[in-house]
């Protein structure tokens, strides 16, 4: 009987664990606010003992099968929300809550950074704007990105290109990075915000404020950071983007990348096109907007494993601008026409490794070259031939070379009061061609920076750092400077920076000549080096409750310029010069609030004042703060059943101050006010497979704003700003095939 007994017992055990088997384990994964399932959200498994990844993707209903035979590291992710990472054992049944990045607070950052932070956690304050507000803009380039930012502004030169000012400084002191790498190519001081494209970008990361310790040179208004795409959660995935705008604007782009255990490989490329856009009532050749044609591509390997990555990336960039010259008299048909070819390709390597205790190492090293190449042609109109000028006037070549090397060690460990960072920086950049005074020049800085962080209470922290520098040309201070913040509530945040700042001349500023139909520009090898003090004051608040969340930030500064860098006019004729003013101050405060009704409503307001003075020379009094206002309001409302979005982008920029340097004397322009209001709509077909954008840009045709007050500039006869080409009408295809397993 016993025996009997015995044997049901078994069977009845073994029918129990064959049931067991054949019942498949499932991760759930939903919207940690709504509850809703998320679909199609990426699911990585990684074997603690064998490492080996495994790829997979939700279903409509937002699980996936668990799988896995070993006990492994699982991270969830979707655009939109902060990433899950836990472990997970075979058989195991998980819910996976996903958390919504409603006021992306808890976007991780690395610009500043001792490791990768959370952007609430930051001692900087780090505005971050991801990819899902770039699909929204339907933006190409940088341009589009930051022309309705709050304390920016944008304007544009037919030839130099889209110029940016930041916090009422110039884009000569904003410090442009792309991975970490300084981007080469300054006409004018600044970068042609146009060929800074975004088919390849995550987000941008953007400081306000001077980070001269950390960056050096050009980073006494503060940094901006575009970080590039990296595929972390597919084994395949290719994209495929067409834009066209009415204007004559007709682009097109795309990229494949896979991943194969702990290796990752990603190429990418694409051509853009506009045909040039001339101000109404202007019937000349001479387009306001010139015709331009772009190729650029981009790729990247990287291996990584849990505490090492190494990568190595390159990319490539080719422009060709036209500008096309008036008639010659007599008969009028015949014309001089100028053709710019802009070539800019980089190579760089990085690793970062991640040690015991909270250790961390970060190297980097790059070679960056520019090239901007003019050919002059002779056009004859009645034939349409055209032939080179052979004069040596006409044809000419500037290379701009960059050597880059950056590395730094770090101990991070939020549980400590003692952190600190320390590292070496090392640039060195080399310009040739007929127009460099000398043909070669060269100009190297060498750096070593540390900075730490010290808690004495959990709410408190203080960061100290200091730069020493080594500068081939000039004599470099000591620049130092300590950075604040406290959290006074759950929520509210003050942070407080100060900073000495340092920046060289570039290359062009010293010794390039820039002579065509419009422009007349010198450089100057007698200029001083900038030196500031920088302020920086901002109280953030930010509160989450059940499906609604809102924020408010205010922000102060204050800069004080010794030898700011200015375009003076020499003489009576339209021919300028860089030189140095005395002293040279802005200020201001700005402000802004969002409120989100999650998941289907977000508004963002913003608004800033912002003031600058000058004076020509010690001793001299400055004249009273010029101000200028700024408002900024972007709602968006998104169907979530319909996946169909709709956003607002405006911005009124009141009446700003422009200064000019004109034989030792300081004159004031101003632009007028004018208003700028994009509208876009998107919406995904086929899972978000297929998202269709389009809408209206530049609403209001705000091309060319008038300016009053004293008259100058480096382009001839220029009696405005330009702003945008006029109203425009345009569409947006992107596809994306993701392979999971």
């Amino acid at each position: 009987m016993k025996s009997l007994f015995s044997v049901v017992i078994g069977l009845f055990s073994l029918l129990a664990v064959a049931t067991g088997y054949g019942q498949k384990a499932f991760i759930k994964v939903i919207d940690q606010k709504s509850h809703e399932p998320v679909p199609f959200a990426h699911v990585c498994f990684e074997g603690l003992k064998s490492g080996s990844p495994k790829y997979s993707l939700t279903s409509l209903d937002g699980t996936v099968a668990n799988e896995i035979l070993e006990i492994s590291k699982i991270a969830v992710s979707y655009m939109g929300y902060s990433t899950y990472i836990d472990t997970i054992s075979p058989g195991q049944n998980v819910n996976v809550q996903l958390q919504p990045l409603v006021l992306n607070m808890d976007e991780v950052v690395v610009t500043g950074q001792y490791r990768p932070e959370r952007a609430d956690k930051s001692i900087y304050k780090v505005e971050v704007i991801n990819s899902r507000q770039i699909e929204q803009k339907a933006a190409n380039n940088m341009a589009d990105l930051l022309k309705d930012q709050s304390n920016m502004s944008v304007s544009q030169d037919g030839v130099l290109g889209t110029s940016l000012r930041m916090m009422g400084m110039s884009g000569a002191n904003v410090k442009f990075l792309q991975d970490g790498v300084p981007l080469i190519g300054r006409m004018n001081g600044n970068f042609d915000l146009n060929q800074i494209n975004l088919n390849n970008t995550d987000h941008v990361e953007v400081i306000e404020g001077p980070m001269s310790v950390i960056y050096g040179s050009n980073a006494l208004a503060g940094v901006i950071n575009i970080i590039t795409k990296e595929n972390r959660s597919s084994l395949l995935n290719t994209t495929a983007n067409a834009y066209t705008e009415s204007v004559g604007v007709f682009n097109f782009d795309g990229s494949v990348s896979f991943n194969k255990k702990k290796h990752g490989f990603a190429l990418d490329g694409g051509r853009n096109f506009f045909g040039g856009f001339e101000a109404p009532g202007d019937a000349s050749r001479d387009l306001t907007f010139k015709p331009r044609r772009q190729y650029f591509f981009d790729g990247y390997y990287i291996f990584s494993t849990e505490r090492l990555k190494i990568k190595f990336s390159g990319d490539y960039f080719n422009e060709l601008l036209l500008d096309k010259g008036p008639l010659l008299g007599p008969y009028y048909e015949t014309a001089f026409d100028n053709h710019f070819t802009t070539v800019r390709y980089s190579a760089r390597a990085d690793a970062s490794i991640t040690l015991p205790k909270n250790q961390f190492i970060s190297l980097l090293g790059s070679l960056s070259m520019y090239d901007r190449i003019r050919e002059t042609y002779f056009k004859d109109l009645t034939t349409l031939t055209e032939y080179p000028v052979q004069q040596s006037w006409a044809q000419d070549t500037t290379l701009i070379r960059s050597i880059v090397a950056r590395g730094t060690f770090a101990k991070s460990n939020p549980d400590n009061k003692f952190n600190y960072q320390t590292g070496f920086d090392i640039n060195d950049e080399t310009g040739t061609g007929k127009k460099i005074d000398g043909n070669t020049q060269e100009i190297g800085d060498y750096a070593a920076f540390i900075s730490v962080t010290y808690n004495p209470l959990k709410i408190i922290s203080l960061q100290p750092g200091v730069r020493f520098i080594y500068n081939t040309k000039y004599d470099a201070p000591v620049v130092y400077a300590l950075s604040a913040k406290w959290t006074i509530l759950n929520g509210l945040n003050l942070r407080f920076s100060y900073s000495r700042g340092f920046r060289t001349p570039d290359i062009k500023e010293l010794y390039l000549v820039f002579v065509d139909v419009n422009h007349n520009v010198k450089g100057n090898a007698d200029l001083l080096a900038e030196k500031s003090n920088n302020f920086n004051l901002n109280l953030n608040f930010a509160k989450e409750a059940q499906k609604v969340a809102w924020s408010f930030d205010l922000s102060g500064f204050y800069n004080f310029i010794e030898n700011k860098i200015e375009l003076a006019q020499t003489g009576t004729t339209l021919e300028y010069r860089y030189e140095n003013v005395s002293r040279y101050k802005t200020a201001g405060v700005n402000g802004s609030c969002s409120y989100s009704l999650y998941p289907s409503f977000k508004m963002q307001l913003g608004f800033s004042e912002t003031g600058v003075t000058g004076s020509p020379a010690e001793g001299v009094g400055y004249e009273t703060f010029k101000w200028s206002p700024e408002i900024t309001f972007s709602p968006s409302y998104r169907f979530i059943k319909q996946d169909l979005t709709f956003s607002l982008y405006y911005k009124y920029s009141g009446s700003a101050p422009q200064l000019i340097y004109d034989e030792k004397k300081l004159l004031w322009q101003w632009v007028d006010p004018y208003n700028m209001m994009d509208f876009t709509a998107s919406k995904g077909f086929w899972n978000n497979r297929i998202r269709l954008s389009a809408g209206v840009k530049n609403i209001f045709n705000t091309i060319i704003v008038p300016t009053t007050g004293s008259q100058g500039g480096t382009h001839s006869g220029g009696n405005g700003r330009n702003i945008a080409w006029g109203r425009t009408a345009f569409l947006k295809l992107s596809f994306q095939f993701n392979k999971y397993k």
